[in-house]
């Protein structure tokens, strides 16, 4: 892991991490987990800052290596919007004015959807157009 000091005339003396790779993933959580288990009425304000600078480094890092590429299926990218939306396939079919068996059927893919389905999802979520026509 490499630590990067401030410079010895600068007032104050704070080590920082830079996360290149696992291991320094690792200790940045190692770090982490060591000062939260001083509890929460024992933490400085000082160490609750270095909580949350080491908790960014840790989730820009995992950003970068976990990409999540999105759907590129009509199913998947609906499920991610009822994900997005925490809804469950009823209350989808709902918001759709479209039956169950319907949304079922095109969610299964039993049923291809058609232009006036389509414009109802790109309307009531909000979903690009472009996208939806890909995807079918």
């Amino acid at each position: 892991m490499k630590i990067i000091k401030t410079t010895a005339n600068s007032p104050k003396r704070r080590k920082t991490y830079k996360i290149a790779s696992d291991t320094d993933y690792n200790a940045v959580m190692s770090e982490i987990d060591k000062l939260m288990a001083k509890g929460s009425k024992n933490v400085s304000k000082k160490e609750l800052a270095e909580i949350r600078s080491l908790a960014l480094k840790a989730q820009a890092y995992e950003q970068r290596k976990y990409v999540i590429e999105p759907p590129t299926t009509f199913a998947g990218i609906i499920e991610m919007k009822m994900y997005d939306l925490q809804l469950k396939q009823t209350q989808l079919a709902k918001k759709l004015h479209v039956s169950d068996t319907k949304l079922s059927l095109i969610m299964s893919g039993k049923q291809k959807p058609d232009v006036s389905f389509l414009k109802v999802v790109h309307k009531e979520l909000q979903i690009d157009a472009n996208i939806l026509l890909e995807a079918v």
